[in-house]
């Protein structure tokens, strides 16, 4: 049975950032948040006066700054599924296929493709979301070269994301701006968001506890419908835990863009499995990640597990309602779903994407994210920077083995101009 004709919204910047932050979203409300917990504001003197500084500044923003550059009235109706692998077509205004030949072209591309993402998805939250981040800190941690803070931030009226954010003790100190990133979890449904801040399993990398340690801010959000974090996505009005999710990871992004010590508008996203494909979701959407890492992250949907139909019912595989249920509508006609991840690629240029395949992943055919890249690289290509598309493929299974962390840390810091005095070690 056909799915029901998506109906198409544009809820995506085409041509700047989200918009900043609310002043209220930069302290907390009092009488609000989880009980016996302490502000950002009240916990850090530094921290409270640049809340305060924002009051004004922030109302200005939140008046003159347009939330979306691509109104839904921008874009032309649906129009038939364009080929995945060839990324240098587009359908003009008249509904004509097109060669791409300018990046102009590619933007009418570009919007094609996140049409296809929020049929299945559903739509981005716009301003009806945003309220005040109200960020409350649990407890904190003492790791020596950086505070690990856990906290939780309110992404949204009545939906509070636990996370850890992790800020190197010379940031704090400092006057200079550290760079920052969001670093994404696997699938764990004992310990969430805190494998990639504490060494909990043999097979799961702590690259956000790395980061920290050379000197990045990191924000390490949970995911929705995992472990101790279980948002009511129908009460919330999601059609998937994909899409609140990437929300989430916005609302991070405002977090980290709050702090007094962050580098604003070169933000990173760094991912393992689950988080390699929730770093590239997020970063389509939103352009203030100017860097990703995505290690085990995806094939192509028609190649997940060989297409075989019994992985394409609901609750199962990609079609859990943590992900996008909505794609087991495509059991049998895999070639239909609007988006592949050729597209999602192709969408990130000119941004750098680094890439880890595994030549013995059985989840994520090494193969198949080669043919996934081949097509994307045609558009860094068009952008003049086919080398910001990188891929690495070690002799492993669905890993982030240590080699390859430290070229994809290499990666990040080389796009994300980091000071060459920040530390650069890594921990085996």
């Amino acid at each position: 049975m056909k799915p029901a004709a998506p109906v198409y919204r544009a809820s995506v910047l085409e041509c700047g950032s989200p918009l900043p932050l609310s002043p209220q979203a930069a302290h907390s409300q009092s009488g609000r948040g989880l009980p016996h917990s302490k502000t950002l504001a009240r916990h850090s003197p530094r921290l409270g006066s640049h809340f305060k500084s924002l009051a004004v500044a922030g109302l200005l923003l939140d008046l003159m700054v347009p939330w979306h550059c691509l109104a839904a009235t921008d874009l032309p109706p649906a129009l038939s599924r364009l080929p995945r692998t060839n990324l240098l077509v587009f359908h003009d205004r008249t509904g004509t296929v097109q060669t791409v030949k300018s990046k102009s072209d590619w933007q009418q591309r570009r919007a094609d493709i996140i049409r296809g993402m929020t049929a299945v998805m559903g739509p981005l939250p716009g301003r009806e979301k945003r309220c005040p981040l109200d960020v409350q800190i649990e407890h904190e941690t003492d790791c020596g070269s950086y505070v690990r803070r856990s906290v939780t931030y309110a992404a949204e009226p009545g939906s509070r994301v636990p996370a850890y954010l992790l800020i190197p003790k010379a940031a704090l100190r400092a006057r200079n701006k550290f760079p920052a990133l969001l670093a994404l979890h696997p699938t764990d449904m004992e310990y969430g968001h805190r494998v990639v801040a504490e060494e909990l399993r043999a097979n799961y990398r702590a690259y956000g506890r790395d980061l920290a340690e050379r000197g990045y801010v990191v924000l390490a959000p949970a995911y929705p419908i995992m472990a101790g974090y279980q948002p009511d996505l129908k009460a919330l009005g999601y059609q998937s835990g994909t899409m609140k999710a990437i929300w989430d990871n916005i609302r991070g992004l405002d977090l980290l863009e709050s702090l007094p010590f962050v580098r604003k508008g070169k933000l990173g996203a760094i991912g393992h499995s689950l988080g390699g494909h929730n770093a590239i979701y997020t970063a389509v959407l939103d352009p203030r990640i100017q860097v990703v890492v995505s290690s085990c992250g995806f094939d192509a949907y028609v190649d997940y597990y060989n297409g075989d139909p019994a992985n394409w019912q609901p609750e199962r595989g990609w079609c859990q309602t943590r992900y996008m249920l909505r794609l087991a509508d495509y059991r049998g006609r895999l070639e239909e779903i609007p988006f592949d991840f050729s597209e999602l690629i192709g969408s990130l240029a000119p941004r750098p994407v680094f890439v880890n395949a595994p030549l013995r992943d059985a989840n994520f055919r090494w193969q198949s994210v080669d043919r996934v890249v081949s097509a994307a690289s045609a558009v860094y290509r068009l952008y003049g920077v086919p080398q910001n598309l990188k891929v690495e493929h070690p002799d492993c299974e669905h890993d982030f083995p240590p080699a390859v962390r430290e070229a994809a840390y290499r990666f990040l810091d080389q796009h994300c101009n980091v000071p060459s005095h920040l530390p650069r070690t890594l921990r085996l």
